[in-house]
């Protein structure tokens, strides 16, 4: 069965309401602003040893972290540029304070695992599985990508989290990959 638009809508409103209830923090558009801290969700994360529940608190208590987002992983512009950015600067961006660089993307830990093998990062980012886009969601930056047969996914940002505090965020307009870039993020770093 179909919801009708007007349905869906109030659906969706709904949901954005108990969000913002639960994760106060986040402005009225529901997007996290820098100053404000990172929700407390759980992400599963592929390890040598098996994946791992990890909780916000876990990921980005006490350090300073790279955070970068895209909407799939194998997906053309993420595969090509926006993992590669910051594999390549890694070395860049840690000689700039950064002790940590994580990517999250709204795919199960079995193909961020898999992504993170073929790119050959596995040692080098975290790879952060947001399976059902709570993460995404409580941060307000979660994006509708079913005309394209994709479902709920993330839209492309970077941030820089001292503390789960986040300091500076970059949010891409659809079908842009510019600001979210490595080389933004460390033109933002002292």
């Amino acid at each position: 069965m179909l919801l009708r638009p007007s349905i869906w809508r109030k659906g969706v409103l709904a949901y954005r309401a108990m969000t913002s209830y639960i994760f106060p923090q986040c402005e009225e558009d529901g997007m996290i602003k820098a100053g404000e801290q990172l929700p407390d969700v759980a992400f599963n994360v592929p390890t040598t040893e098996g994946m791992k529940q990890l909780r916000t608190g876990d990921v980005f208590g006490g350090k300073t972290v790279a955070l970068f987002a895209v909407p799939g992983a194998f997906t053309p512009t993420c595969s090509a540029k926006h993992l590669p950015s910051f594999k390549e600067k890694a070395g860049e961006l840690r000689a700039k304070g950064v002790d940590a660089i994580a990517c999250t993307s709204v795919n199960d830990h079995f193909v961020m695992s898999a992504w993170a093998r073929d790119q050959g990062c596995v040692d080098e980012i975290v790879m952060l599985s947001d399976g059902s886009a709570d993460f995404a969601k409580a941060i307000g930056l979660d994006a509708d990508f079913s005309k394209f047969g994709m479902g709920a996914r993330s839209k492309r940002y970077s941030m820089i989290v001292k503390d789960g505090v986040v300091e500076t965020i970059n949010v891409e307009e659809p079908g842009e990959y510019k600001v979210s870039s490595a080389e933004h993020m460390l033109t933002q770093l002292s």
